[in-house]
């Protein structure tokens, strides 16, 4: 069956420079919310239908794994996110994995083998400078690949690092495609303004050599004296935080009137600090909020049940400060101690996703008034005043900052928040938007996907590209599920033990591994026990 997609005009002009492009590593750099995945799933469907082969994606996050293959599915492109070395061969019905950097480091060689000839997605390339051994595994991974697609949402940098397959000039990396945030919102329809409410605040507190420090944002500080009074600043027990909540909280509530089912997202600066919020906003606002935190192995499932709903607040530390897609996302508090202008981007990065329908989609992320990040966000801002066509020069300007994680010095657990107290926000951007009550963006391309090389084991019906689906993981599990409730009945009735129900239900399908069969072969078990249940 012949498939066709629409393309954004960039996503159009990257896929055919990645076409023309001799070379076998490509770098695309290109705004997030832009439809960096649409693009990279376009371009492996043109990759493999000319060269059959494994796919793999290497995604930073386990919740992007399994992103990462829906969004696949929905090309017909049937990825494996729940891979490991144990799982040994993949079966015959998938065109490959989705693994994660970390998991490049431990199984390198394993993956170096299954990587031959293939094509690979590298999702925010830029996670490999963040372990120095995971650039050599990337290496020793993928050398052997017939073409290797990098991503990034913003243009990185490798100091020391450099990370393999990536061309540099200085330290700088090159892309060979870039689509900026100031690009996406000139072409309209692709990403939404962001503005940045900064609150002051006048902070106390005790420093861990036991000197008692006073200072607004305002007042010049060095490095550690600045990481202190922002923590002071976020501190649950001062008053500075409950009062930028009231004022984020009030401006959501005032969103939803138009958008129903807008939501906010507090970006913690640790899983105690996360839960504190959740308890701040319900005490002080009556507002639910989800925390999703690293240690709950339930934080994935936690995130697409926010996404999926109307709730109002989500709070979280790292976990969705990057690729995580929740285009309801109206209103932010960046309440983190993390200050690089990477991270900074990343955070904003979850608020820019364009719905179609919605109107006038301003969305507001806010901030302590501190020098660095007020710094990154007139960056930001000048990008979306330049596209929206208002005046020129960058306001609030505050110096080049040091760009560490704020508030790290050694001696941070005899630190003491005294007191902090906020003063109003500025820059709410009520007044510096263009009206977008129409629909009207960039005109879109539409191109007809080469077919695919068929895979063995089923017939690949899927839906059309953009349609939520099932992995093909998730509808073999769905099979193994149910087999296994047949198996229980089959071993309680028979008096045979279940690896004995299991070892003839593999006879009787032709299954050796049940990690490597295929759907067909997986619905042939089920049928097998199925007829077994009903003659015993």
């Amino acid at each position: 069956m012949q498939r066709t997609i629409r393309l954004r005009p960039w996503q159009k002009a990257a896929l055919d420079q990645f076409v023309e492009s001799a070379g076998p590593d490509f770098l695309a750099v290109a705004t997030p919310g832009a439809g960096k995945t649409t693009f990279a799933l376009t371009a492996a469907r043109h990759q493999l239908a000319g060269s059959p082969g494994r796919l793999i994606v290497v995604a930073p996050t386990a919740h992007l794994k399994l992103q990462w293959a829906r969004a696949a599915s929905a090309f017909s492109l049937h990825l494996d996110p729940s891979w490991s070395a144990a799982d040994g061969s993949l079966p015959r019905d998938m065109h490959g994995i989705v693994t994660s950097y970390q998991q490049v480091a431990s199984s390198a060689p394993l993956l170096a083998r299954l990587s031959r000839d293939a094509f690979i997605i590298f999702d925010e390339l830029h996670h490999a400078a963040d372990d120095r051994a995971w650039g050599a595994a990337i290496r020793e991974a993928f050398s052997e690949s017939s073409r290797r697609l990098a991503l990034s949402g913003t243009p990185f940098r490798s100091d020391t690092r450099a990370i393999p397959f990536v061309a540099y000039r200085g330290d700088e990396a090159v892309p060979d495609y870039e689509y900026s945030y100031g690009d996406a919102l000139a072409d309209r329809r692709v990403v939404r303004p962001v503005y940045f409410p900064a609150t002051n605040g006048q902070m106390e507190w005790s420093a861990p050599d036991g000197s008692l420090h006073s200072a607004t944002f305002d007042d010049p500080l060095g490095a550690v004296r600045a990481g202190q009074r922002l923590r002071t600043a976020l501190s649950l027990d001062g008053e500075w935080l409950p009062t930028v909540l009231r004022a984020a909280h009030a401006r959501l509530t005032e969103v939803r009137r138009e958008q129903p089912d807008a939501g906010g997202l507090v970006i913690a600066t640790d899983q105690e600090h996360a839960r504190g919020i959740a308890q701040l906003l319900h005490s002080r606002f009556g507002a639910t909020a989800r925390v999703v935190t690293s240690d709950d192995p339930q934080a994935s499932a936690g995130i697409a049940a926010f996404a999926a709903s109307s709730d109002p607040w989500l709070v979280a530390v790292r976990m969705v400060s990057e690729g995580v897609d929740i285009p309801r996302l109206r209103v932010g508090v960046y309440a983190t101690t993390t200050s690089t202008e990477l991270f900074f981007r990343q955070a904003v990065g979850r608020f820019v996703r364009w719905t179609r329908g919605v109107p006038r989609q301003r969305a507001w992320l806010f901030i302590p008034d501190d020098a660095r990040l007020r710094l990154h966000a007139a960056r930001v801002a000048e990008q979306r005043r330049h596209s929206l066509r208002r005046g020129d020069g960058v306001v609030n300007d505050a110096g080049d900052g040091d760009e560490r994680e704020l508030g790290t010095d050694d001696q941070m657990s005899l630190f003491a928040a005294i007191s902090a107290v906020a003063t109003d926000p500025t820059g709410l951007g009520d007044d510096e938007f263009l009206d977008d009550e129409d629909d009207v963006g960039a005109d879109e391309f539409e191109l007809t996907l080469a077919p695919l090389p068929p895979l063995a084991g089923v017939a690949d019906v899927a839906a059309a590209v953009g349609e939520p689906v099932l992995t093909r993981r998730e509808e073999k599990k769905q099979l193994r599920d149910a087999t296994a409730k047949v198996a229980r009945e089959l071993a309680r009735r028979a008096g045979l033990t279940h690896a004995q129900v299991n070892a003839e239900l593999n006879r009787l399908s032709g299954v050796q591994r049940v990690s490597e069969a295929t759907v067909a072969q997986l619905e042939r078990r089920f049928a097998a026990a199925d007829r077994w249940l009903a003659k015993t």
